[in-house]
């Protein structure tokens, strides 16, 4: 390289030139490198006792050699492979190396499991060829991904364990709920739409029409847990805050929310993802001190789950989210007064106060259909308000507004909102994608660690958990023989 950088011709060359030079032509260093210093191990491995986890002596050795896909190239592990009759071989090398089971380094699984939190599973292997040279399949892109997100459940679990998670605050400890379909390849559907989809029969070959959309989507299920200072407000700040109208230098500073964590999860059940939840509130405030507040959109199934891990965790706050409130009031004004009309948006902002300072929400319902019967509406308008009406009276003991406010309770859910569309919308739902399970539920947990800002320390558990699984389990009360040095125990 010193010689072909002093030549006339890379004298004579542009940067970019040169700068393609050194990063192909240093990568093939370094992957000398590495591959002289597993030589280098292999020459000077030493022979030592090996017991299997099945009890056995591997008394028996032979030279052996795996292949390993790293970031700098393909290179060859030579080890020493421990034997004995009817059991499988064992090498002492790959666990001082912590080499995974597969192919692809770990250096090549972090690599494809960032990339694929943002990228398509072909851009990361294009990615991985142009930045490292290193070269695997679309699907193996998918399979390392999955290996990769396989400990998010643990690492968390171990999280909640920690003695600093608990939160010497009176803050408000928050949790909110939605769900965010995804288009999944037919096998992967749950059951009731997987049956549905195989009734359905389409009008064209080339295309989906109208309604034919239907029944291909899997929903995951999202959750947000965060502290936030409580935030007084009155009902004017609030129609204020809504409007626009308060003069940037009028406009109130919201408090910041911190130790947010959010996720998301397309195998699991709406329960299980709401247990974690509550799980994370009780690790954060183990003896209850602080108000819990449960943010939801007014879903009837994921509300009675919420219900029912009250009574399993103790005390929380329920509030519907104003904002979905709105969209039914809107649509009611649109049929009793016309649509993008000013009595339209005096008739709901005239009901959005009335919500604000605490007139029930049933009474407020009861007005609307006595409205809608006198103004002679059609089918379709009354409808509109028949639901709006139905959505009031329904949920009305949990749209308390006025009093929420003035104890400085969050009163709408943009955290999940912003949490539906960060994990799930940007990456999942892009045109003609369809995913696998295993593919979905891994991406979906890889969004989480990178926006929690979890990766690295997710990254440490892994390796760790790697080493045990891979190695460490193999071999008798998990003692893992070092060729190199002395014995090492993993816990």
């Amino acid at each position: 390289m010193q010689k072909r950088l002093s030549s006339p011709e890379m004298m004579n060359a542009e940067h970019g030139e040169l700068e393609t030079y050194v990063i192909e032509e240093g990568r093939e260093l370094q992957r000398l490198l590495l591959q002289a210093h597993m030589e280098l191990r292999a020459a000077r491995e030493r022979r030592v006792e090996v017991r299997g986890a099945d009890g056995v002596r591997r008394t028996t050795t032979r030279a052996s050699s795996r292949p390993l896909t790293t970031l700098v190239g393909p290179i060859v592990v030579p080890r020493t492979a421990y034997q004995a009759r009817d059991v499988g071989g064992l090498h002492p090398m790959d666990g001082a190396l912590n080499l995974p089971p597969t192919q692809p380094s770990h250096g090549v699984e972090r690599f494809v499991a960032e990339h694929a939190a943002v990228l398509s599973f072909d851009d990361v292997r294009l990615d991985l060829v142009k930045q490292t040279g290193a070269r695997v399949a679309k699907r193996q892109v998918e399979e390392i991904a999955v290996r990769a997100a396989e400990d998010f459940d643990a690492f968390y679990a171990e999280r909640r364990a920690a003695d600093d998670r608990v939160e010497s605050t009176g803050d408000l400890l928050v949790m909110t709920f939605d769900a965010k379909g995804i288009v999944m390849v037919p096998e992967d559907l749950r059951p009731a739409t997987k049956k549905a989809a195989s009734k359905a029969t389409r009008k064209l070959a080339t295309r989906l029409t109208s309604g034919e959309k239907r029944n291909r989507k899997r929903m995951a299920q999202v959750a947000a847990i965060y502290t936030v200072p409580r935030h007084v407000r009155t009902p004017f700040d609030v129609m204020a805050d809504l409007d626009g109208s308060r003069a940037d230098d009028e406009k109130r500073v919201r408090p910041k929310i911190r130790d947010k964590r959010v996720w998301a999860s397309v195998e699991r059940e709406p329960k299980d993802v709401v247990e974690e939840t509550f799980l994370d509130a009780r690790a954060r405030d183990p003896k209850h001190q602080r108000q819990w507040v449960a943010l939801v959109d007014g879903n009837k199934d994921q509300l009675a789950i919420i219900k029912s891990a009250t009574k399993k965790h103790g005390d929380v706050r329920i509030v519907v989210d104003l904002i979905h409130v709105l969209e039914y009031l809107w649509r009611a004004a649109h049929a009793l007064c016309g649509e993008g009309t000013k009595q339209a948006e005096a008739w709901v902002q005239q009901r959005l106060m009335w919500l604000l300072q605490d007139r029930p929400a049933g009474k407020i319902a009861t007005a609307m259909r006595q409205s809608a019967r006198t103004a002679n509406l059609g089918r379709s308008a009354l409808n509109a308000v028949s639901e709006a009406a139905d959505y009031l009276e329904h949920y009305a003991r949990y749209m308390r507004y006025g009093q929420a406010i003035e104890q400085g309770l969050p009163i709408a859910t943009g955290v999940i909102e912003g949490a539906c569309r960060h994990l799930v919308k940007d990456r999942m739902d892009r045109g003609g994608a369809r995913w696998t399970l295993d593919g979905a539920e891994a991406v979906l947990r890889l969004r989480a660690l990178r926006v929690n800002g979890d990766f690295d320390a997710y990254w440490e558990l892994h390796l760790r958990e790697e080493l045990r699984r891979n190695h460490a389990e193999r071999y008798d009360h998990g003692s893992l023989p070092n060729p190199l040095r002395p014995l090492r125990t993993v816990k």
